[in-house]
């Protein structure tokens, strides 16, 4: 495919092959074909490069290998660089353990518009779950069939109706969802020139609400966002958090102080230095 792609879909990850692989094959499995992945690999060693490698021949969408150095948690500094790498003008961002519905990225494509960024949900899973899903699992698009997770175990919540909800039921919910339509790591999009414009992620944080904070910088640029929690569905695999601590949420609380306080629009620690 010589043409520029619709859409760049970034999808970050660490050392997390097993995930990871199941994410490709969703993305596989898409009602909507003309997009890219850009995979934003932060540090994780030679058996990401070796499933990627085994994967590229085997399914239809061209993908770009962004990684660098691992130094720790840098998700911000690798999200930036893959930014830079996405050829179409609209960006789907999302995580190697999120598995997408095969109407994910059509979701967001035909929900896209001017002045907004799309902010989607996720369903989290427990572990037992997220280890039992094979490729015919999504295929078959059986991890999104409440009835299959149900004889698999899951539990019987509220928030099955992200799974469940369509059409108008699924707008109802998308419309009187409490949650704020902020920018979620796991499941937004936007265009790539409103996140150039306000200098992608702040470099500076670590762990905890990166993604919140550059929406709150797209806020106060004048961009509004569109909430889809019930329309935008991926699957979120169940992982650690070894990465997640006090020091790097405190600095990042402060961060997002400043950003809502000077009603910033600019990071200095961004893509442009």
């Amino acid at each position: 495919m010589t043409d520029i792609p619709k859409i760049s879909v970034i999808i970050s990850t660490y050392n997390s092959e097993e995930w990871l692989e199941k994410v490709l094959w969703g993305f596989d499995c898409q009602t909507f074909k003309n997009f890219e992945v850009v995979i934003a690999d932060d540090g994780s060693g030679p058996k990401t490069k070796e499933l990627l490698d085994r994967m590229k021949p085997e399914v239809q969408y061209t993908m770009v290998h962004v990684w660098q150095e691992d130094d720790g948690f840098q998700k911000s500094r690798i999200l930036n660089k893959a930014v830079k790498a996405c050829s179409a003008e609209y960006i789907i961002m999302t995580d190697g353990d999120c598995i997408p519905r095969e109407d994910f990225v059509q979701v967001h494509y035909i929900n896209k518009e001017i002045g907004y960024f799309i902010s989607g949900g996720y369903y989290m899973l427990p572990m037992n779950i997220s280890k039992a899903i094979t490729k015919e699992n999504i295929q078959q698009q059986d991890c999104f069939n409440i009835n299959w997770l149900k004889q698999e175990g899951l539990p019987k919540t509220f928030k099955n109706n992200k799974l469940t909800a369509k059409g108008f039921i699924s707008k109802f919910f998308n419309t009187v969802t409490p949650t704020n339509a902020s920018w979620n790591g796991h499941n937004s999009s936007g265009w790539k020139k409103d996140i150039l414009n306000v200098n992608g992620f702040d470099e500076r944080m670590q762990y905890g609400g990166q993604d919140r904070e550059l929406g709150e910088r797209l806020f106060n640029f004048g961009i509004k966002s569109k909430q889809l929690r019930y329309s935008a569905v991926c699957v979120h695999l169940d992982h650690k958090r070894g990465y997640k601590t006090p020091e790097s949420i405190a600095k990042n609380v402060a961060i997002r102080k400043a950003t809502k306080k000077e009603k910033s629009v600019w990071t200095y620690y961004g893509i442009t230095k």
